[in-house]
């Protein structure tokens, strides 16, 4: 009991959860645990010590398998595993925790099985990763090639074509269901993308190539042969999945393959914070899962939440309380202080941004910093007018949802070379490389990687390739590169610091800001450290990019503070001590696109919920009387009167503080004119005689 010290500081719903199915005498895995985790009730913290606690109590490190949302999430659940149980084991426990080598996403944890088993299931070892782009772009050229891009009617574009044939994989649903019910625009041509989506698949093949959504499918289609599943099964006595609540038909297949009995399976969620439908995240993994299993898991809830205050709290608790299927919770806090939050009725989208300029600012001169602030909203572009406003009023802020690290051209061209070099039958890297040579086209890139496919090694073929003379020199540079990176002339990850030394030219003579780029490509350096291999690098770098780019990122420099602009998508998982929500108006929240079926307004409600409730203090719901709508109305672009939104129901309002804004009207131009009359027409006339 003196070794279990280490649990007081949880609660007794976590404590049940973290030592569910395990005791010192037996380490047998237990029995399906779901525990339904409301926001901000130490889910994170809750899920650390359930790892920990297996390993103070002899669990194998080496056969957990920890799945979380992210890589970053993984290290960060590392870490915390660490300090829980160094209380118990000591030093012991950094051994311990580095041999929790099964722990990342999903998509992480594939593409390293796939890897593994490559010869198994018939892939080539070196195979390389596209991301989201680069399939757009194989899909393109497949698209080109079978001529659906010279159709009398406009084909889907390349990156419509690459959602519908994702949709399809991680739905697990026909392409005529996706197409009703996502793309109905796209429904006519069924028949030629399925020819699209066999023609991609082989040309993937070919080039030994495979895309996000293959690491789930490859792995999915590896568990269905009896012999792998129940290999790959027997290597994991605990299975945790953190965020289950956003995990798509797919995933869910691939979990109950691998423990179709529930034995030492814990997910831990909140079907109240499901909002990735986009993705094809849905909602009935999590609500479907104790059923499951025979008998059903066992469910525990965590409602006490240690991030915001009572009022806060009640009132997000009677938004979700009207969802129409949910596991029941009410979120409960013994934070002190705090009133109701605030549903501020404002004339339009001028003036909720002024409401919240000034409210921004009363709250720094209380001493709270921007960056403790955030603007949450449905869409990206509901931001405009603030963003005008701020920038008027020179406040710094930072917006999420910039360009991301490997959207950027200069850090994909330079990925380029590293995928090309590791696997060259990666058309779609070969390509933008090649491209990249003064006095190499479209037309002699593609003989040379004909030339390229022929077999040979690739040094000897690149060397013997059909260059244009007026390329010669630069070609000469570019196969000394490349010769140096597929020898392994310089060690690893040196060999990124090669591949930029060939590049920078390129990039002086490509780019204006080129040094600005080049900070950007020491930066991928740095990153490369902290990885065994190139192979490594590639396929972890490219399932979980950092997240922006210094040129894009929007990150004040010269200012040390800031204020947060985020979509509430964005926003899942962060807090802040005051949170202004925009535009809480019918149309937008719940959007006019989510309001088609049950299963969407159900999601846009819990949107919603989970905006409020990453205020800590103070709440601000925003209600603008008059909206600017784009392109979606017969009339074209025009203002419309808005409507509060239909989740915050007149039942509810007693749990807001309503207000108006301005209280005092002193730009309306349309005020009452003064009882004082002036002739000023005739003082005008008189002015001239």
């Amino acid at each position: 009991m003196v070794a279990f010290a280490y649990l007081d500081g949880l609660n007794d719903q976590q404590r049940r959860a973290v030592e569910h199915g395990v005791t010192a005498s037996d380490t047998t895995p237990g029995a399906p645990l779901l525990v339904i985790a409301g926001a901000g009730s130490g889910k994170t913290n809750t899920l650390a010590h359930r790892v920990a606690h297996l390993l103070v109590n002899g669990a194998d490190p080496h056969r957990i398998l920890l799945m979380t949302f992210s890589r970053r999430a993984a290290s960060e659940m590392g870490r915390r595993v660490e300090r829980i149980a160094r209380k118990v084991l000591g030093d012991r426990a950094h051994v311990l925790t580095e041999a929790l080598s099964w722990s990342g996403t999903f998509h992480g944890v594939g593409a390293r099985i796939l890897r593994e088993q490559a010869e198994v299931v018939g892939l080539d070892p070196a195979f390389t990763i596209h991301d989201r782009e680069d399939a757009a772009d194989l899909m393109n050229l497949v698209r080109h090639q079978l001529g659906f891009s010279k159709t009398e009617n406009r084909f889907p574009a390349k990156g419509t074509c690459l959602s519908i044939y994702s949709r399809v994989v991680n739905s697990q649903q026909s392409l005529e269901v996706v197409l009703a019910k996502v793309f109905p625009w796209c429904s006519p041509w069924v028949a030629e993308l399925k020819t699209l989506f066999g023609a991609y698949v082989e040309a993937k093949q070919v080039q030994n190539v495979l895309d996000y959504d293959d690491l789930l499918l490859w792995w999915s289609q590896m568990m269905a042969h009896p012999e792998i599943a129940a290999e790959l099964s027997a290597r994991f006595d605990h299975v945790m999945v953190d965020e289950y609540q956003d995990t798509n038909a797919l995933q869910a297949q691939i979990l109950l393959a691998l423990k179709p009995g529930g034995r030492g399976l814990t997910v831990v969620g909140d079907d109240a914070q499901s909002i990735y439908a986009f993705r094809a995240a849905t909602v009935r993994n999590i609500l479907d899962f104790p059923a499951a299993f025979e008998p059903p898991a066992q469910v525990l809830t965590l409602d006490r939440n240690y991030r915001s205050t009572a009022g806060v709290l009640a009132a997000a608790n009677a938004v979700i309380g009207e969802a129409a299927e949910r596991f029941t919770k009410n979120l409960w806090t013994d934070k002190q202080g705090g009133g109701r939050p605030g549903l501020v009725t404002v004339r339009g989208e001028a003036d909720q941004a002024r409401y919240i300029v000034e409210q921004v600012l009363a709250r720094r001169e209380e001493g709270q910093r921007l960056k403790h602030q955030a603007v949450l909203f449905r869409t990206s572009s509901h931001s405009g007018p603030l963003e005008v406003e701020l920038t008027r009023r020179n406040i710094p802020f930072v917006k999420f949802g910039g360009l991301k690290f490997l959207d950027a051209a200069h850090i994909k061209d330079l990925m380029a070379l590293l995928r090309f070099v590791q696997n060259p039958r990666d058309r779609v890297s070969g390509f933008r490389l090649l491209t990249l040579l003064a006095g190499i086209g479209p037309a002699s890139a593609t003989r040379i990687l004909d030339h390229v496919d022929g077999g040979m090694d690739l040094v000897f073929s690149l060397e013997s390739a059909p260059v244009p003379s007026k390329a010669a020199a630069a070609w000469r540079d570019f196969v000394s590169a490349a010769r140096d990176l597929r020898t392994g002339a310089a060690p690893w990850p040196a060999e990124l610091e090669r591949a930029r030394q060939w590049y920078e030219p390129h990039l002086e003579r490509m780019h204006d800001d080129a040094e600005t780029r080049l900070a950007d490509l020491l930066q991928l350096e740095q990153i490369a450290s902290g990885y065994a291999s190139r192979e490594r690098f590639l396929t972890e770098l490219t399932l979980d990019p950092p997240d922006a780019v210094s040129d894009q990122a929007g990150v004040p420099l010269l200012d040390e503070d800031y204020l947060i602009l985020s979509t509430i998508h964005s926003a899942k998982g962060q807090e802040w001590k005051s949170v202004y929500v925009l535009n809480v108006i019918d149309g937008c929240m719940p959007s006019d696109l989510g309001t088609g079926a049950a299963a969407e307004l159900e999601e846009e409600r819990r949107l919603l919920y989970v905006a409020m409730t990453r205020a800590k203090e103070d709440l601000h719901l925003l209600v603008p009387q008059r909206f600017y709508v784009t392109g979606q109305t017969p009339g074209g672009d025009r203002h419309v009167y808005a409507n509060r939104s239909r989740f915050i129901t007149k039942a509810m309002l007693g749990l807001f503080e309503r207000t108006t804004w301005p209280l005092v009207d002193h730009e309306d131009r349309t005020a009452a004119p003064l009882i004082v009359k002036v002739d000023l027409a005739a003082q005008m006339r008189g002015m001239w005689k």
